[in-house]
């Protein structure tokens, strides 16, 4: 392999520019407030894990976990999501802390790829984790405020759709039973959202007539609360009924919260089925065809860290957010350049440093005259002007007999 050019950087990752990194930063300080508002405590831990704990009960695959040695020799991960890092901080650090405990975050997450066009190695997260409640009240509670997160980072136009794994668990159980294999080839397919192979699976079965029916029936299980009620009227068994009703109760309280607007039901979603074990949701906004959240309960997880516990929580895709949001945070700043030649340097950065402690951003430069750029901003009478690529909304200039120059406008 040829040796990689000085400008160039892997594939998977990207650098962020000032207009983006701004956009990022007023995403995640916005978003955090929202959850610390709902009574979330924010959590940092570190960016390596040992793979013996963390990485093997993390969701992530272990192919697309990026390892590395220490000098010892011992196997680390980069951290390929934060619940598992959160629920080896409860189990041990938080062990003495009383449940409920809930914890939000924001962090950059690692996972290695295939070289796909629109896949990322590194990408940023937003999320909370509700520890120690099982009950279909914590449930919505995720759900609504990973609503309110994705208003308060900006989202306009976005639908959450909610499952139930134990549903489509209880279904496979009943019409395919002890056959281990096609269940799990066709919640593959539901968990890739590929509803033509899903068919096609089913083809391949050779099921009864009426078996075959109700398995592809489930793909039109979308909807409002109706669909729980039709899905009770399905062979399911005691297991799949009693997810059905926990919808139901979720449902109910989402109405209490006042946001069915923005949630519909859908019995096709399933989650990664080795790692949730109940109610599943994604968030879609209108203008991008990827999920912006994602999240679900997890009642198995905190039992390998020593601590069992229930738990659900959710994670917004903060990059992808940054996406559909545009970086165009820079023209969002409002600046004052202040100007000076060698006589009026020590007053203009005194000016500067009051400005600075009242919160202006400011930008100091020394010049031997005032530029056209800023002789026309002044005669202008513009609001705003661009100055060397930067754009500004006030100037001041000092030639050691006070303020030549004012606000641009």
């Amino acid at each position: 392999m040829s040796k990689p050019k000085v400008f160039e950087k892997p594939i998977g990752v990207k650098d962020y520019l000032p207009g983006a990194v701004a956009k990022l930063r007023h995403i995640e300080r916005d978003v955090l407030t929202c959850m610390q508002s709902w009574g979330y405590e924010q959590i940092i831990t570190p960016t390596m894990e040992y793979y013996d704990t963390v990485g093997v009960a993390s969701s992530t695959s272990d192919q697309k976990l990026f390892k590395l040695l220490n000098n010892r020799g011992t196997t680390l991960v980069l951290r390929s999501d934060m619940t598992a890092p959160i629920a080896r901080v409860v189990s041990s650090l938080l062990k003495q802390a009383d449940f409920p405990q809930r914890l939000s975050y924001h962090s950059n997450v690692f996972r290695a790829i295939e070289e796909e066009a629109g896949r990322e190695a590194e990408f940023f997260q937003t999320g909370v984790e509700l520890v120690g409640d099982s009950s279909a009240e914590a449930d919505a509670e995720v759900v609504a405020l990973a609503i309110a997160s994705l208003k308060a980072a900006g989202v306009e136009r976005f639908k959450i759709a909610i499952g139930h794994v134990g549903f489509l668990n209880g279904l496979m159980e009943e019409s395919l039973p002890g056959r281990k294999d096609a269940q799990e080839q066709l919640k593959g397919c539901l968990l890739g959202r590929d509803f033509v192979g899903y068919r096609e699976q089913l083809r391949k079965l050779a099921l009864e007539e009426t078996v075959q029916q109700e398995l592809e029936g489930v793909l039109r299980l979308r909807g409002g609360q109706e669909i729980c009620e039709q899905a009770l009227q399905l062979n399911v068994d005691e297991h799949a009924r009693a997810s059905i009703s926990h919808l139901c109760e979720i449902w109910d309280v989402l109405k209490a919260y006042g946001v069915c607007e923005h949630v519909l039901i859908d019995l096709t979603m399933i989650g990664d089925f080795s790692y949730y074990t109940g109610m599943t949701f994604e968030g879609y906004a209108a203008d991008l065809g990827f999920p912006v959240v994602s999240g679900g309960r997890y009642d198995n997880l905190l039992a390998q860290f020593g601590r069992p516990a229930p738990a659900t929580g959710f994670a917004l895709k903060t990059t992808r957010i940054l996406e559909l949001l545009g970086d165009n945070a820079e023209n969002e700043i409002d600046r004052t350049l202040v100007v000076y030649n060698s006589d009026g340097r020590g007053e203009a950065l005194v000016k500067a440093q009051e400005l600075r402690a009242e919160g202006v951003n400011v930008v100091t430069e020394r010049l031997n005259e005032a530029s056209s750029v800023l002789d026309q901003a002044r005669s202008l009478n513009q609001s705003s002007f661009t100055y060397k690529g930067v754009a500004y909304t006030a100037l001041l200039s000092y030639d050691g007999n006070g303020i030549k120059g004012g606000s641009a406008t």
